[in-house]
C-alpha cells in the first residue's frame, strides 16, 4: 500500500511505447515507454526541458508525436487534438490556466462539451447549478456567473480543476497545478485527487516539489534530457535518489548567500496607498541589496510591485529613485528610470507567446536595434544571441516560438529582456515559480551576480527557503499592510510566518 492506495497487477489504463517528439529538428522526447495504472496518482518529475510536459501534451492531444504509439485500455488510439482527448476521457490541466476571459465561470466549465442540436435551447439554469455544485465540491467561494477576467491565478486554476471534474475524465494530467495555490487550496486539491484515485481514475501529477510528490503520489517517473530515466514506487526512493536521477549528479547544497557591497538607497517607497489593496507601504532597497517581500496569497505584494512599476499606480504616496522623487505613470516611465519588473504570471504579463524567442528577448530595447525607426535584423539577432549565451537558454532556434520553450527557459528569456535595459532596480515577482531545482540554482546564482554588480533587487517569493537563503532583509506583508522588516540575522521561518498571518489568526 502506497499513500493509501493498493497497487495491483491491473492492466494499464495507458501504455505509451516509443513516444518521441521533435521541435525544429531537435528531439525533445526520445523513445519513452511508460504504463499508467488505473487508480493511481503518478508523478512525472524532471528539470525544465526534460520532456515531462511534452509527454503530457502528447497524451492530451496538444502535440502529435513524431513517432510512437498509445494504447488506452488495451486499444491503440490516436489523439490528434484536445477535443479528441476529451472524448477519450483524457484531460490536461495546464500550468498556466487557459480560459475564455469574457465568458462566465459557468460557461468556461462547460466549454467544449457537446450536447443538444442546432436549435436546442441553452440550459442556463442547469449550467449554473452544476457549476456551483463543482465549485462547492472544491470548497471555493467563486460567483459562477461572473466573467473569468479579473480572477486571481489561484481562482482560475481552481476553475480548471472543476472543469476536469465536470468532464468525468478517467485520466487527468495536472501540470504544476499547485504553483499559484495557497496551502489550504493545495490540501483541498490533494483531497480531491485522492478521492478521484479511490474512484478508479488515474491522476498524473507533473511537479518539481518533492514534498508534494511524497505527500500525494504512489509512483514516480523521472525524465532527464527527453529520456525516461526510471519509474519507481515513491516510498522506495530517497530525495537524494530522485534529485540525482533528475540532474545526473549527486545532490549537494549549491545555493549560497552572495556577499555583495551594499551602498546607497536605490529605491524608496513612502506611504504608498491604494484603497482596498494596500495601505501606507514604506521601505527602501539599497544598491547591492536583495530585499525579500513575503506574505500569503492576497497580502498585496504584487499590487505594490505593479504600483511601483507604473502598471497600476497607487492613489497616494511617493517613489524615489536614487534619492530623487519621481513620477511613474506607466512602465515606460519606470524603464526610463532604470527599473525592471519580471511579473509573476509570465503567460499573461510576460510573454508574447506568438512571437519567436528573438523578438521576446529584445522587446524592451527597440532603440538598440532600430535607432532610426528601421529595424536592423543583424543587430537584433546579435543582442538575442548574447542573451541566450549569457543565461544558458536552451532552445532549438531564435526563430522558435517562445511558447515552445520550457517554463524555466521562458523565464530566462523574460529576465534577459530586462537585463538588456541595464536596470539599476529589479523587481522579481515569483521568479522561480514552476521551475525545477536545477534551474532554480541557476536563477539564484544570477540574482546573486546582479547584486554583486550593484543592482538593487526586490524579490517577491512565496518560498521561505528561497527568501531566507538569498535575502539581506525580509519585508512581510499581511492584509495589505507592511507588518515586519526582518534583517537576515534574525529571520526564521516561524518569525516570517507569524508576521504574515492575518491578525484575525486565520491564514489563507
Amino acid at each position: 500500500m502506497v499513500n493509501g492506495a493498493t497497487q495491483t497487477s491491473a492492466d494499464p489504463i495507458l501504455s505509451a511505447r516509443g513516444i518521441s517528439k521533435q521541435f525544429a529538428g531537435i528531439e525533445v522526447l526520445s523513445d519513452v515507454d511508460l504504463d499508467l495504472l488505473p487508480g493511481e496518482i503518478h508523478a512525472l518529475i524532471g528539470e525544465n526541458g526534460a520532456g515531462k510536459s511534452t509527454f503530457a501534451k502528447i497524451v492530451s492531444g496538444v502535440h502529435r508525436p513524431t513517432r510512437g504509439t498509445l494504447r488506452l485500455s488495451g486499444e491503440t488510439v490516436e489523439v490528434p487534438n484536445p477535443h479528441a482527448a476529451q472524448d477519450l476521457g483524457i484531460t490536461l490541466i495546464h500550468q498556466e490556466p487557459i480560459s475564455f476571459p469574457d465568458l462566465s465561470v459557468a460557461e468556461n466549465l462547460v466549454m467544449g462539451r457537446s450536447g443538444g442540436g442546432w436549435f436546442s435551447r441553452v440550459p442556463w439554469a442547469e449550467i449554473t447549478r452544476d457549476a456551483r455544485k463543482y465549485m462547492d465540491l472544491l470548497g471555493v467561494q467563486i460567483d459562477v456567473t461572473r466573467p473569468m477576467r479579473g480572477l486571481s491565478i489561484a481562482d482560475q486554476q481552481m476553475v480548471e480543476f472543476a472543469r476536469a471534474l465536470a468532464s468525468d475524465s478517467r485520466l487527468i494530467f495536472m501540470d504544476e497545478p499547485t504553483a499559484p495555490l495557497t496551502p489550504r487550496e493545495v490540501e483541498t486539491l490533494f483531497a480531491i485527487a485522492r478521492r478521484l484515485r479511490d474512484e478508479g481514475r488515474t491522476i498524473v501529477f507533473v511537479s518539481h516539489r518533492l514534498e508534494e510528490v511524497r505527500a500525494l503520489c504512489d509512483r514516480v517517473t523521472v525524465f532527464r534530457d527527453g529520456i525516461k530515466i526510471t519509474t519507481e514506487e515513491v516510498s522506495d526512493l530517497s530525495d537524494d535518489d530522485i534529485i540525482q536521477a533528475m540532474i545526473g549528479r549527486p545532490f549537494q547544497q549549491y545555493v549560497h548567500k552572495v556577499n555583495a557591497e551594499i551602498t546607497d538607497i536605490a529605491l524608496e517607497a513612502k506611504g504608498l496607498t491604494e484603497p482596498g489593496l494596500f495601505e501606507d507601504i514604506s521601505f527602501t532597497v539599497r544598491k547591492g541589496e536583495i530585499v525579500g517581500l513575503a506574505g500569503l496569497v492576497g497580502a498585496g505584494r504584487t499590487d505594490v510591485a505593479r504600483a511601483i512599476f507604473g502598471v497600476a499606480p497607487a492613489s497616494s504616496g511617493t517613489v524615489e529613485v536614487n534619492g530623487k522623487e519621481v513620477a511613474i505613470h506607466s512602465p515606460n516611465d519606470a524603464i526610463d528610470l532604470g527599473l525592471a519588473f519580471v511579473p509573476e504570471d509570465r503567460a499573461v504579463a510576460g510573454l508574447f507567446d506568438t512571437l519567436p524567442v528573438e523578438h521576446n528577448i529584445t522587446a524592451a530595447v527597440p532603440r538598440q536595434y532600430a535607432p532610426n525607426g528601421f529595424i536592423l535584423p543583424a543587430r537584433e539577432k546579435e543582442l538575442a544571441e548574447k542573451s541566450v549565451e549569457d543565461l544558458s537558454i536552451r532552445l532549438a532556434s531564435l526563430r522558435q516560438p517562445i511558447i515552445e520553450l520550457s517554463g524555466g527557459n521562458q523565464q530566462k528569456a523574460i529576465l534577459s529582456r530586462w537585463l538588456l535595459t541595464d536596470p539599476q532596480v529589479l523587481i522579481l515577482d515569483e521568479p522561480t515559480r514552476g521551475i525545477d531545482i536545477g534551474v532554480k540554482a541557476e536563477f539564484y546564482n544570477m540574482i546573486g551576480a546582479m547584486a554583486r554588480e550593484g543592482r538593487a533587487i526586490l524579490l517577491i517569493s512565496s518560498e521561505l527557503p528561497e527568501l531566507l537563503t538569498l535575502c539581506d532583509r525580509i519585508l512581510v506583508m499581511s492584509e495589505g499592510e507592511l507588518r515586519a522588516d526582518i534583517p537576515r540575522s534574525e529571520a526564521t521561518p516561524e518569525g516570517v510566518m507569524q508576521a504574515a498571518v492575518p491578525r484575525s489568526g486565520h491564514a489563507a
